[in-house]
């Protein structure tokens, strides 16, 4: 029986391990990160991953540092068949990619070379891509640029966020990783590199990127407030007041106004100019310390004192 040692934190990869043991793959030990703080209330929770492994018994190994630490070590010493990652958050270190008898595969959630780092279908999402993807890499010490293994394409649809998109692609991972392994274990597979010309790089979500410029087109502005959801959100400034925009739309009609202003706004709608005479209309917020609402709540409440004709984010 093949020998696993697999890495990964979030839902998305959840799937793949699941798919790994009804292969029958001998999990020896899942590795993800430490127990976080979640949430308003700060609860200590576990990750997706973590909990998919407790319940199927399997021993699990959560340094705050994986290099030097003594679970690196204990992977070391277990010398697996294979390495499999999936969103797990670390880089792995050369000895370590080095102890495996056969290889070390990471599942990535985009069409590499295009977006390698931390946050691929965050930055597909936000920058209007008709599609992204999976791709199967063996993993090497510099940051996604290991030879791919085998792609799959994943259309991005207008509603799509960066949750229905993590949820879609898990599958088309776990199923492409399930395909691929058998080649990779009977060396019947021929890796292609990467071309580097052709990089482009999706580094994490950083909090001053989080804010929504209504100078870029409604279609742009409301990719960025999918991107963004469910986490972190994105937010713009409201009459000098912070507010997440949970949900908007596109609307096919264009507007003189400047960016920002109050196109339209009647009991259940608030349309808003944006850059190109654009016009996006808001359907779900939050303003700062209040809880998530529909539009319609938000207008019979703080919404009540826009004006149609006034420029309220600037």
């Amino acid at each position: 029986m093949t020998t696993v040692v697999f890495m990964g934190t979030p839902q998305f990869a959840v799937p793949i391990l699941q798919g790994l043991l009804d292969q029958k793959y001998d999990i020896l030990c899942v590795v993800t990160q430490p127990d976080r703080p979640v949430g308003r209330k700060h609860r200590i929770s576990q990750s997706p991953v973590k909990q998919a492994a407790v319940a199927n018994h399997l021993p699990v190994f959560q340094p705050e540092k994986l290099s030097g630490s003594p679970e690196m070590q204990r992977v070391i010493d277990f010398h697996p068949d294979l390495i499999v990652t999936a969103a797990y958050g670390q880089f792995l270190p050369t000895k370590m990619l080095n102890a495996v008898k056969i290889a070390a595969v990471n599942v990535h959630g985009s069409l590499l070379p295009k977006y390698r780092g931390g946050a691929p279908v965050q930055y597909a999402i936000m920058n209007g891509d008709s599609e992204t993807g999976i791709s199967l890499i063996y993993m090497v010490k510099k940051m996604d640029a290991g030879d791919i293994l085998a792609q799959k394409a994943v259309p991005i649809q207008p509603d799509d966020d960066t949750e229905t998109m993590f949820d879609k692609l898990s599958i088309v991972g776990r199923d492409l990783l399930l395909a691929t392994l058998p080649k990779v274990i009977a060396g019947d597979i021929s890796p292609v590199p990467q071309d580097e010309d052709q990089v482009v790089f999706s580094p994490n979500i950083k909090p001053e990127e989080e804010q929504l410029d209504f100078n870029q087109t409604a279609f742009m502005v409301n990719a960025k407030v999918r991107a963004l959801r469910p986490d972190p959100v994105a937010y713009t400034v409201i009459n000098g007041k912070r507010t997440k925009i949970w949900g908007a739309q596109v609307v096919d009609q264009t507007t003189e106004m400047a960016p920002g202003s109050v196109v339209e706004k009647t009991k259940h709608q608030l349309l808003l100019s944006a850059g190109k005479g654009t016009v996006l209309s808001i359907q779900e917020l939050q303003p700062a310390g209040k809880p998530k609402q529909q539009i319609t709540d938000y207008l019979n409440g703080i919404g009540q004192s826009l004006k149609v004709g006034q420029q309220v984010i600037k």
